[in-house]
C-alpha cells in the first residue's frame, strides 16, 4: 500500500507530523501524473520520513522544499534535507527562525514572559536555507511554478502557495485553515497578551486568498477542501465573530480591507489601515507616490521585536488600484528611518518596481542600518534609488516636492513640502502630535534621546514651519491638521521651552554636554564577521567643553582579538572627532562579543563610555 494519497493532479499527500505534499512536475498533458525523471518539490517536510518513500512516486530526490511557516511539526526533519542536499526555501518574515533559531533560543524571555507567540515551537537548531520565497510573485522551483501569497494568521510570517495544475488552482495553505470554518489552533493566533492581532489577520488572509480563486485548499492539518472559496468564507465569518467577542465595538474587517483609503484632498489619500500613516499622492497620469510605507493593513503590534514579529505586505494595493485608478506606484519617500515607516520599501520595489527616494540625511542610515547605534532599525539595508539633497526641489509628475531637514524626533529625518489641489502640505513624520483641531492648548514634542536629539531641534523645526507656512500638516501617527498662526506660535513657544528645560537640567559649568548623552560612540555598532577577519572601527567623541581638549581613546576588544594602540587627537570646543582603529577578530566563533571605547578628555577620564557588539562565525 502506498504511503501517498493523490489529492490533486500530480499532488501527493504524505501523512506525517503534518501533511507533506509532494508536487511532481507536469508532463506534456500538464497533470504531473506520468513520466520519468520529472522532478518534484515538497510543501512542508514534517519529520523527513517522506524521503524514505519517494521511490513509490518514481522519484530519487526532491528539487526543493517550500515551507509554509516555521513551526516544528512542519519541519523538524529538515536536517535530513540538508544532509541530502535538497534546497530549502522559507517565508521571508520567518527566515531567522530557520537559519538563526539558536539566537531565538538563547535570547527568548523566560521569566515574566508576556510574549504569547509560539516562536518556541520552532526548530531546535538552525538549518541553512537556499533562499526565501518571493511573496506576491511566481517563481520556478525545479520544473514547477509556484506563486507565494502572504497569509498571516497562524503565525505572522505564514505564506500559502498556489500551483496551477490540470486546469485547477491548488492552494497549499499551511495552518491558515483546518476545515471549512475551522482552524488547527486558536492559541497560535494569540500573539500578544490581550490583543487580537492574529485572529484579525486570519480574517484578512482568508478574504485575500479568496481573490486568488483557488479550486482546492490543501491544509497542513485536515482534509482537502474542494469548495475553497466557501471554506475560506466560513472561516472569515466565524473568526470575525471571535474577534468581535474580544472587543468593545465590532471591527468590520471586510470594510478595512476593501476601503483602506480616505481622501484628504482629491489627489491626496491617507491609508487608515497602516500602523503608521501612509500618504498617497495621486497623479492624473495614474501613477502614485507614497510618503512612508511601513506595516500596511496592520491589526496591531505582536509581542517581540524580532523579524518574525514584523509583517510588511501589500494588502491595501488592490483597493488603491481598483478605487482610484492607480496604474503604478512609482515612488516612495521616507520621512525617517524607523521600521514602522519604511519596512515595506524593499517589498514595494521588488513587487511593484517602486523607486525609493530618500533624503540625504536618511539614506546612509537605511543603506547600512547597524553601523549606527539607533533604535527601530529595519533588519536589512534599504538602498536609495535617488538621494534627495536637503533644501532641494524634485519634480515628480505634475508636483514639485521640497525636502527639508527636520531634526527633533530624530536627527535623521526630513519633511516634504508640496502643493496639491491648491493646498500647501507639509509631511512631518513623527515630529509632534497634531490633534486635528484649531485652538489646541499643547502638542507633545516627540523626541527620544537615542534617536539623536539636540536641544534646539524643535526651535529649528518651528522656524521651518513659519517659512513654509503650510495650509495642512500631515503626521506619522496622528490626524493631520490645518495650520494657523496660533498653532505656529504654539510650536515656537514649545520649542523655546524645551531648549530652556534642557539648559536648566544639564551641566553648564564650562561644558555643554549633548542633550542625547552621546559623548562617545563606536561605529560600526554591530556587525557579523568571519573569524579572523580584519575590521575597521571608529570611535566618535564629542568635546563638550568650552576649550580645546586632547582626546585619548583606547579600543577595548574581546579576548582573542588584536589589541590596538590608543589613538589621540585635539578636539576644539564643541567639536566632534573620529579616531580610527584597525583590529582583527578572534579565530573562535562567538556571539555578542563586546567592545568598548575607554576615553579621556584632557584631565577628565570618561572611562568605557561607548560600546559595540560583534558576532563572529
Amino acid at each position: 500500500m502506498s504511503a501517498f494519497t493523490e489529492v490533486a493532479p500530480g499532488v501527493h499527500r504524505f501523512s506525517d507530523t503534518c501533511n507533506v505534499y509532494v508536487v511532481t512536475a507536469a508532463d506534456e498533458a500538464g497533470d504531473g501524473r506520468t513520466g520519468t525523471g520529472r522532478g518534484a518539490i515538497a510543501i512542508d517536510f514534517g519529520s523527513g520520513d517522506v524521503l524514505d518513500h519517494l521511490a513509490e512516486l518514481g522519484l530519487e530526490t526532491l528539487d526543493a522544499i517550500l515551507m509554509t511557516h516555521h513551526h516544528r511539526d512542519q519541519g523538524q526533519g529538515l536536517p535530513r534535507a540538508v544532509a541530502a542536499g535538497i534546497p530549502i526555501f522559507v517565508p521571508p518574515v520567518e527566515q531567522d527562525l530557520f537559519t538563526r533559531v539558536d539566537e531565538m533560543w538563547s535570547a527568548r524571555v523566560l521569566y515574566n514572559d508576556y510574549n504569547l507567540r509560539q516562536d518556541r515551537f520552532s526548530l531546535l537548531d538552525p538549518v541553512p536555507v537556499a533562499g526565501t520565497v518571493p511573496e506576491y510573485r511566481t517563481a520556478r522551483f525545479g520544473r514547477i511554478e509556484v506563486k507565494t501569497i502572504p497569509t498571516p494568521g497562524h503565525t505572522m510570517g505564514s505564506v500559502s502557495y498556489l500551483v496551477d495544475r490540470g486546469g485547477a488552482r491548488v492552494a497549499f495553505t499551511g495552518d491558515l485553515i483546518y476545515a471549512p470554518g475551522k482552524v488547527w489552533s486558536l492559541a497560535a493566533t494569540q500573539w500578544s497578551y490581550t490583543e487580537n492581532e492574529g485572529p484579525a489577520m486570519n480574517v484578512l488572509s482568508c478574504l485575500m486568498l479568496q481573490e486568488e480563486e483557488p479550486s482546492i485548499l490543501l491544509p497542513s492539518h485536515g482534509e482537502p477542501m474542494p469548495d475553497a472559496v466557501g471554506a475560506l468564507e466560513q472561516l472569515a465569518d466565524r473568526m470575525s465573530g471571535y474577534v468581535d467577542s474580544r472587543r468593545t465595538h465590532p471591527w468590520d474587517l471586510r470594510d478595512w480591507l476593501e476601503r483602506p483609503f480616505v481622501r484628504l484632498t482629491d489627489h491626496l489619500l491617507l491609508n487608515r489601515s497602516a500602523n503608521s500613516c501612509v500618504y498617497v499622492l495621486l497623479s492624473d497620469s495614474g501613477a502614485a507616490l507614497f510618503i512612508d510605507y511601513g506595516y500596511d493593513m496592520s491589526t496591531g503590534w505582536p509581542a517581540g521585536t524580532d523579524r518574525a514579529a514584523r509583517r510588511p505586505w501589500l494588502a491595501s494595493l488592490p483597493a488603491l488600484k481598483r478605487d482610484f485608478g492607480v496604474t503604478s506606484v512609482e515612488v516612495v519617500l521616507g520621512t525617517h528611518y524607523h521600521d514602522d515607516h519604511i519596512a515595506g520599501f524593499n517589498l514595494l520595489r521588488d513587487v511593484e518596481g517602486t523607486e525609493v527616494w530618500l533624503p540625504e540625511n536618511v539614506a546612509p542610515i537605511m543603506a547600512d542600518p547597524m553601523r549606527t547605534d539607533l533604535p527601530c532599525q529595519w533588519f536589512e539595508p534599504i538602498p536609495a534609488d535617488r538621494v534627495l539633497p536637503l533644501g532641494s526641489t524634485v519634480r515628480w509628475q505634475e508636483y514639485d516636492i521640497v525636502t527639508h531637514e527636520l531634526p527633533g524626533h530624530t536627527l535623521y529625518a526630513a519633511a516634504f513640502e508640496f502643493e496639491v489641489d491648491g493646498v500647501r502640505v507639509l509631511a512631518t513624520g513623527d515630529q509632534q502630535t497634531a490633534e486635528g483641531r484649531l485652538g489646541v492648548q499643547r502638542e507633545i514634542l516627540n523626541y527620544q534621546y537615542r534617536n539623536r536629539f539636540r536641544r534646539d531641534d524643535f526651535i529649528q523645526s518651528a522656524a521651518l514651519y513659519r517659512r513654509v507656512a503650510p495650509g495642512l500638516m500631515i503626521t506619522g501617527h496622528w490626524q493631520g491638521r490645518e495650520v494657523d498662526e496660533d498653532y505656529l506660535q504654539l510650536l515656537t513657544e514649545q520649542g523655546d521651552e524645551l531648549a530652556a528645560i534642557h539648559d536648566g537640567l544639564l551641566p553648564d559649568d564650562g561644558m555643554l554636554p549633548p542633550a542625547d548623552g552621546n559623548l562617545v560612540l563606536i561605529e560600526p555598532f554591530y556587525q557579523r564577521v568571519a573569524t579572523g577577519e580584519a575590521l575597521d572601527y571608529e570611535v566618535v567623541v564629542v568635546n563638550p567643553y568650552d576649550e580645546p581638549r586632547e582626546v585619548v581613546a583606547r579600543l577595548v576588544t574581546p579576548d582573542g582579538w588584536t589589541d590596538p594602540e590608543p589613538s589621540s587627537v585635539v578636539a576644539a570646543a564643541g567639536e566632534t572627532v573620529r579616531l580610527p582603529f584597525a583590529v582583527r577578530a578572534s579565530a573562535t566563533p562567538a556571539k555578542r562579543q563586546r567592545l568598548a571605547a575607554d576615553v579621556t578628555l584632557g584631565p577628565t577620564r570618561l572611562g568605557q563610555a561607548g560600546d559595540a557588539v560583534a558576532d563572529t562565525h
